[in-house]
């Protein structure tokens, strides 16, 4: 399990567990992938007409004539995949909810430096159409010119009005500065729509909005001022209340 699904509202526990279900089957699923590591340059553009995430079923045509999608996905040129132990991680997760210690986020945050799994993202929830098309080809093309190392953008589920997830990763949820610069390449981008950063430690244990540890699995989050000059994010720190720029 890798990523993050969208989510609208409120859910009690049985929903966030049905989420990271959804979340899992999303990882499952094949992948629609620019690997820039691999693929000509020159065939971006082309690629990208072809796979906005407005027009690509989550599940794939009636008519079977195409199969579901779980993620549409960009790889920057220095990309290389985590590298953590999740198998470790989730073992200590049971036994420390065995252990009947205190679950917060410094005891996730424990767990996740023991076991290296430090990666997290900035997630972008937009309605499906032009803004979120838009959107995803900004952050897209700033993973192909190697700002970023790997973005990826949830396909539209016609039977649903959920709104679709763009996610850029970084390497370190522990590093401020690091999650900070990424959130100043995303607006640099021009994307100006409101921004929550999730450590992966979070969906790899899935942890959901509304778990029965009353944990939020957001610790950032970033809205753009468009009203101050020069125009520039405004970031909380969601663990300590406290404004960080």
């Amino acid at each position: 399990m890798e990523e993050e699904v969208p989510v609208v509202g409120e859910m009690d526990n049985c929903a966030a567990e049905n989420y990271a279900a959804e979340a899992m089957a999303a990882d499952m699923d094949p992948w629609i992938v620019f690997d820039s590591r691999r693929t000509p340059r020159a065939e971006f553009d082309g690629w990208l007409e072809s796979n906005r995430p407005s027009q690509i079923s989550r599940y794939g045509d009636e008519d079977g004539s195409k199969g579901p999608v779980g993620w549409i996905a960009v790889l920057g040129p220095d990309h290389c995949p985590s590298s953590g132990d999740v198998s470790g991680l989730q073992e200590s997760w049971e036994r420390l909810l065995a252990s009947g210690r205190p679950v917060n986020f410094q005891t996730v945050k424990e767990l996740a430096l023991n076991h290296g799994v430090l990666s997290g993202k900035w997630l972008m929830l937009l309605d499906s159409g032009f803004k979120l098309d838009h959107a995803w080809e900004c952050v897209a093309r700033a993973a192909l010119d190697g700002k970023i190392s790997q973005v990826k953008v949830s396909p539209h589920d016609p039977k649903s009005d959920r709104k679709q997830v763009i996610c850029a990763h970084n390497k370190n949820f522990t590093d401020e500065n690091d999650v900070m610069r990424l959130d100043t390449i995303i607006r640099a981008t021009g994307v100006k729509c409101p921004l929550s950063y999730k450590p992966d430690v979070y969906t790899y244990l899935g942890i959901y909005r509304n778990n029965r540890w009353k944990l939020c699995p957001t610790i950032y989050e970033s809205k753009f001022d468009l009203e101050c000059v020069p125009r520039r994010s405004h970031i909380i720190d969601k663990v300590t209340n406290l404004e960080v720029t």
